[in-house]
């Protein structure tokens, strides 16, 4: 027999909405997968195999034809194994077939039946909606604040498998999804009026908050460089809709854990440490896609400390003509990964030493000097673009007198 389920893979960032369908039928007793399935999705069978007989179900043991629709790309992740059971069950008449098509299926299978949290469950079930806008999705509990952050209707829910059958073959009712208790905590951010002294290097705080402006602090170990970063966050307005659901999806993508509700309202606040790879930090990967730190910072603040020591290809992969949003759709291996961001970065005392050490230099050297260290360091200065003798002077005293605060 043939049964035909809904449901849906991550790649990067976004959803992709896939069928699981599932033959039954005569002949030798084995299983076999076809699709595109990554290992996680191989080894499904044996987690589905004995979820199934841990609750008690019948597993058929008959010719099992699992087949991944549509074929043209890679399924990765666990989120297939509860549509894979589902589908085992109603190609073997366990479950009537005609009561899978309201719904969608989303979830981990434990080996004693339980469904467990899945991450990118937000933008797999805002994929389906797009393509189907009927159907019900059916979730793990832990996952049902994020998908009503994306459907505006209903979302079941249920702990187990058994739950679940006796929904779709017994009729019961669904299982009342648990309310969320939502604890706000009075958690201190970093603030700015804690700062004494500093005063331009506040008011460039301030005026980069306003206007959504790249940063570069420079000064000598211990001048507050990242003491003021880390104050920027504060200055930020709460993120609108709009931006809160696609911050939503990307930290859900990656696996971070959601804050109560499901909507990311605080801007992101992300460091990563200078000796992060250009996958760590862009996104990607040869298995599965995931997200970087530029993308989970996305609708905040990307701080770089020690920007010196990060890798040039890094520093490279942070370019960008088009604006300060940028899409990697159209790239390969990098798809779905879509960010827009504010940058800090942090350099020591040498930038402060090379100028002046420039100061010194003829007048005819020292703009194509200035210029080339201002790129090296990750300022916005213009390809090509000489800079004048009073921007030089102000460059130079912004960065002494910033580091003698």
């Amino acid at each position: 027999m043939f049964a035909s389920v809904h449901s849906a893979n991550l790649v990067g960032t976004t959803g992709r909405a896939v069928t699981v369908e599932v033959h039954v039928g005569d002949g030798l007793p084995g299983f076999t997968m076809v699709g595109l399935p990554d290992e996680t999705c191989r080894e499904a069978r044996d987690r589905v195999r004995a979820a199934i007989l841990t609750c008690g179900l019948p597993w058929p043991n008959r010719r099992i034809t699992v087949n991944f629709a549509p074929a043209g790309f890679r399924k990765s992740g666990i989120g297939l194994d509860l549509p894979l059971a589902v589908g085992i069950l109603a190609a073997s008449e366990v479950i009537p077939v005609d009561r899978l098509a309201p719904y969608c299926f989303i979830g981990e299978l434990g080996l004693d039946g339980t469904l467990r949290r899945v991450p990118g469950v937000a933008p797999m079930v805002a994929a389906i909606r797009s393509e189907a806008p009927g159907l019900v999705p059916v979730v793990p509990v832990a996952n049902v604040a994020e998908a009503s952050v994306v459907v505006e209707g209903r979302v079941e829910a249920v702990t187990t498998l058994v739950d679940l059958v006796s929904v779709l073959r017994d009729g019961m009712p669904w299982p009342d999804v648990p309310a969320e208790d939502i604890v706000v905590t009075s958690t201190a951010e970093p603030d700015l009026a804690e700062v004494r002294g500093q005063p331009l290097a506040r008011q460039a705080l301030e005026v980069a908050a306003a206007g959504h402006h790249h940063l570069l602090l420079s000064g000598p170990p211990g001048s507050g460089k990242t003491m003021l970063a880390q104050r920027l966050p504060g200055l930020l307005p709460r993120l609108d809709d709009r931006t809160a659901i696609e911050a939503m999806m990307v930290q859900s993508a990656a696996g971070v854990p959601l804050p109560p509700g499901g909507l990311v309202r605080r801007p992101p606040w992300r460091a990563p440490h200078h000796t992060a790879s250009l996958i760590a930090m862009v996104g990607g990967g040869s298995a599965a896609l995931r997200p970087g730190e530029i993308s989970l910072a996305h609708g905040g603040t990307l701080f770089m400390d020690d920007l010196g020591e990060f890798p040039s290809v890094v520093i490279d992969a942070l370019r960008h003509t088009g604006g300060p949003r940028l899409d990697l759709g159209d790239i390969d291996g990098l798809q779905g990964l879509v960010f827009e961001l504010d940058s800090v970065a942090a350099r020591r005392s040498a930038i402060g030493r090379v100028l002046q050490a420039i100061k010194y230099m003829a007048v005819d050297q020292r703009s194509a000097a200035v210029g080339r260290v201002c790129r090296l360091a990750g300022a916005a200065t213009p390809r090509g673009q000489m800079m004048s003798s009073s921007q030089i002077r102000a460059l130079h005293r912004a960065g002494m007198q910033i580091g003698a605060h």
